[in-house]
Parts: C-alpha cells; sequence; structure tokens
C-alpha cells in the first residue's frame, strides 16, 4: 500500500482567505498542532513577502519537532536566500519555489516566453539545491498548462535536481478524469520521473477540490496539498480531513494511507476555526456538528442496532468524543493544568496564570465549565482577544425595549501609553452603542464590515464567541472576543481586531496570485 504524503498548506494558502489574519502565536499554536496531527510537510508561510511572515516562518522551523518545515519562494535568488535564512536552523530544511506555466499566465501575467520561463524554472532551482537538501518547484496553473510543455519543464528541472514537483489546479478548474488523466501522462513520459515525487494542490472553486485530489492520487501523485477545513482564497483547498479518512476509509480503493493521527483531526479543526474566526458549517464532512448525528427514526433504529448501518466513519476515529468531566469553581490549578495539556496546549507559566483566573471568573458565573469552554478561553488567549495595545477595563451599557428609545454605551478603556480614557455614544443597538463609544475613544473612522456571534456550548449560561472584520487605516482585520457577556465579547473582538493593525500583524502577500 502506498503511502502519500500529507503537504499542509493552512498557514499559507490557508491564510490568503480574505479577512483573515493570524498573529505569531497563533500560527505557533496551529503548527505544533499539525505536527501532533502527524502531517509530513508544514508550509508555514512566504518568507520573503514581508518580515512578519519571514518571522514566523523561522520560529515555527524552530518549534516544530517532527514535521518538516518549508516555506514559499519566486523562482527569484533573493527570496531562496530569504527563505534559507528562515528555515536554515531545521533538521531539513526544505523550499518550495513556483512559477507560472500555462499561456494564460505567461502571456497576461508574466509578459515571458516559455523558454523564459523554463529558464527561470531550472536556474531557480538549480541554485536553490545548492542551499536546501529538497526543493520542490510548482508549476502554477499546470492544469491548464500543455501537456508537452508541462512534460518539457518538468523533465528539465528534474535534471536540475529538484525532488518534487507540484502540479496545481491553481483556478479550481479541472475535473477527477482530467487530472488523474493528466498524472499518468507525466508519469509515463516525464524523463526520470521515479526519482521524484510528483504532488497535487487543488482549490474548490467548482466544488471538486478533494474528489480531484483523490483522482490525483489515482493517477500516481505521492503528495497532496490541502488545508484543515479547506480554508483559503477565493473558495478555498482541498480539506485535509477529508482526504485523509476518505484513504483510511476507503484504502481498499485507493490503495494509498497517510500517517496521519486520524483521533487528532477534530481538535485541530476546531483550533483552526478558533483562530480564524472560519465557522464550520454543521453539516461539513468528518468534522462538522452533524456529521454523526441522526435524526431519522429509521437511522435511529439503525444505528442503534448496528452502527455500520447508517455510520461508515465512527465519531472515535476523528476524535470526536463525549466531553469528560468539567471543571468547576472548587477545582485546582494542578487540574486545570491537566486539562489544557490534554487539550493539546502549552503555555509557559505567566499565560497559565492569566488563564487559570479566566477560567476561575468563569466557573463562578457558570455551573460547570466544559472542555469547550476551556478551549475557548485558551484560544482567546492565543488571539490576546483581552489585552493588547487598547484593553477594555469597563463597559456599561443602558438597555431599552421601548420604541425609539436610543442605546446607550459607557466604555472605559487603557491605552497604548497607558492611559485610562472614558467615553460614551449611542446606538440603535447595544452593539453598535458599544462599537460607536469605541470608535470615538480610538478617535479614527472604523468601519465595520462583519459581525457574527456564536455560544461556545449549549445551555443559558454558555460561553458567547463574537468574530469581527473591520477597516481601519485602510486595513482589514479580523477580531475575536470570547466573554460570558455578549457584549463584552462583542467589545474584545472590535478592540482585538484594532490592536492587530497597530501592532503591525502581517498582512497578506502583496507580490503576486500564488500556486
Amino acid at each position: 500500500m502506498r503511502e502519500i504524503d500529507i503537504f499542509d498548506t493552512t498557514l499559507r494558502d490557508g491564510e490568503q482567505q480574505p479577512g483573515l489574519n493570524l498573529n505569531l502565536d497563533e500560527k505557533l499554536e496551529i503548527a505544533k498542532q499539525l505536527d501532533r496531527l502527524g502531517v509530513n510537510i508544514i508550509e508555514a508561510g512566504f518568507p520573503a513577502s514581508n518580515d512578519g511572515d519571514f518571522h514566523s516562518v523561522q520560529k515555527i522551523a524552530r518549534a516544530v519537532k517532527n514535521s518538516t518545515v518549508t516555506g514559499l519562494s519566486r523562482v527569484v535568488k533573493k527570496d531562496i536566500d530569504t527563505a534559507y535564512e528562515a528555515l536554515k536552523d531545521t533538521a531539513n530544511p526544505r523550499i518550495h519555489i513556483f512559477i507560472a506555466t500555462s499561456d494564460i499566465h505567461i502571456k497576461h501575467k508574466l509578459l515571458m516566453t516559455q523558454q523564459e520561463v523554463l529558464d527561470a524554472a531550472v536556474e531557480a532551482v538549480r541554485y536553490a539545491k545548492q542551499k536546501f537538501p529538497v526543493v520542490q518547484f510548482s508549476a502554477e496553473d499546470a492544469c491548464r498548462t500543455s501537456w508537452d510543455f508541462l512534460t518539457k519543464i518538468s523533465s528539465e528541472v528534474i535534471r536540475a535536481g529538484v525532488d518534487v514537483i507540484n502540479l496545481p489546479d491553481t483556478v479550481g478548474y479541472t475535473t477527477p478524469n482530467e487530472i488523474k488523466a493528466m498524472f499518468q501522462h507525466m508519469k509515463q513520459h516525464v524523463h526520470d520521473v521515479e526519482k521524484i515525487k510528483l504532488s497535487a494542490h487543488n482549490h474548490d472553486d467548482l466544488g471538486m477540490a478533494v474528489a480531484n485530489s483523490l483522482a490525483a492520487i489515482e493517477g500516481g501523485a505521492d503528495q497532496v496539498e490541502c488545508t484543515i477545513n479547506g480554508i483559503g482564497e477565493r473558495a478555498g483547498n482541498a480539506s485535509l480531513e477529508e482526504i485523509a479518512v476518505a484513504l483510511q476509509i476507503r484504502k481498499d480503493y485507493y490503495a494509498a494511507n497517510s500517517t496521519l493521527k486520524l483521533n487528532e483531526l477534530k481538535r485541530t479543526s476546531n483550533l483552526v476555526s478558533k483562530l480564524t474566526g472560519t465557522i464550520v458549517p454543521g453539516n461539513k464532512a468528518i468534522v462538522g456538528a452533524n456529521a454523526f448525528a441522526h435524526e431519522s427514526g429509521i437511522h435511529q433504529d439503525g444505528v442503534l442496532k448496528e452502527s455500520t448501518t447508517y455510520e461508515i466513519i465512527t465519531p472515535e476515529l476523528v476524535g470526536v468524543e463525549k466531553n469528560s468531566l468539567p471543571l468547576g469553581k472548587l477545582s485546582g490549578k494542578h487540574a486545570f493544568k491537566t486539562k489544557i495539556t490534554e487539550l493539546g496546549f502549552e503555555l509557559e507559566e505567566e499565560d497559565l496564570k492569566r488563564v487559570f483566573k479566566a477560567f476561575k471568573d468563569l466557573a463562578h458565573k457558570k455551573k460547570s465549565v466544559t472542555d469547550d469552554d476551556i478551549f475557548a478561553l485558551l484560544t482567546a488567549e492565543k488571539s490576546g482577544s483581552q489585552s493588547g495595545m487598547y484593553e477594555l477595563k469597563s463597559l456599561q451599557v443602558n438597555v431599552a425595549t421601548q420604541e425609539n428609545v436610543i442605546q446607550t454605551a459607557t466604555v472605559i478603556v487603557r491605552t497604548p501609553d497607558g492611559e485610562e480614557i472614558q467615553e460614551a455614544a449611542t446606538g440603535k443597538g447595544s452593539v453598535e452603542a458599544v462599537y460607536n463609544t469605541l470608535s470615538r475613544l480610538i478617535g479614527e473612522p472604523i468601519q465595520l464590515e462583519d459581525y457574527r456571534i456564536q455560544s461556545v456550548t449549549g445551555g443559558e449560561d454558555a460561553l458567547a464567541e463574537v468574530v469581527v472584520h473591520l477597516t481601519y487605516n485602510d486595513e482589514s482585520s479580523l477580531g475575536r472576543g470570547t466573554a460570558h457577556d455578549v457584549l463584552e465579547a462583542s467589545a474584545f473582538a472590535y478592540l482585538n481586531a484594532v490592536n492587530r493593525i497597530i501592532s503591525g500583524n502581517p498582512t497578506k502577500e502583496p507580490i503576486e496570485e500564488l500556486v
């Protein structure tokens, strides 16, 4: 049975999703969880795009213990040198070089000839091989590239020393039959192809990214590139969790498998969902809240008699388990520390003290604190949703239910220079009143683009989690806030988004469309 390498690009291609911006702590936490999941390669970013990406790739490479860490690069020596500086301290530094190969990209974007593209690719691979033991080359928009040119450039970069060739469906255009045939063609016609691995990277514009990835494996792909929950630009990427479980459940058909720890999938999905503010649909395969729910009476009867009647995947396979005994207000620090270790988090002592205090505060407001509650507190800590350059100190809202009565909010905030200032404003609703007050405190126009709220758990005492997308100083930012009170969570989310911009959180790569 073939072993397929899982190349995770959540932290690179996934972060290109509009409105998504992760800080360094969040990226590190996701990288560590991907390492626990057992992905073979973690694409941590694009080091040459900006200083923030460089430092995050560097720190992730130093923190990850088992997975290989790679960085993206154009066919430019400066990019390759920058990637090497970010990755050189790792045990097995690896680089991912790309250039577009389709006629439409060559003519309209690169303004080059096919020969110039081929020469640039070969020169870049040859130069990178002097620094990196593993070099991957991507033919951007491969699925709209002529097979003759794809075969030719692949043969040439193999001669230059490449180790992996990626054939991405950059715009989500191809179909399963087409991509399978393309990989079969490459296996049959590329000179010395047996010396390297072929990789597939599929986008989901037509909803076929997972199907195309599995078809590529049928055609001979040795590696698939994907993201947790399928996040990414436009319609996103192939979902890692769906590919991994499909290979496991249908290994009789694909005769291939991965080395992932599948019982870490649900935890990984939850972490990425929380930190990116991207909600996983309830009917999402593998990790959705309803993936193992049965409402039909006939289905319920069948499952109770024999689970395999309607469940081809057991919840335990992907790490969906019933909550263990919840902690409460009498629980001590040792029990709390044990619990967060079970949930896959590692905290420094000062961070642990801060989160333990938040847990105690919550435990006095709730009858019991579930694993989901603690998970929310921990992800809030990684996002810095309750601290930063602007810090919420006090919030008071006057709410009235009568028609045409204006809501009023009074807020005290600690500013970046340490001063505590107070302001009040009104709004048609309580959240609008809070946000008008915060905008007045900050003193500059802020445009709220999106506001979402959900409960962390069920019940009347559930934690509220708010995600906002706003524009400030001509930059867009995503902010998250978690609290027992909806309005407090809303204020935390708003300030978190502003703080990310002020602190210079890395922005998306502006250089050009990527693989």
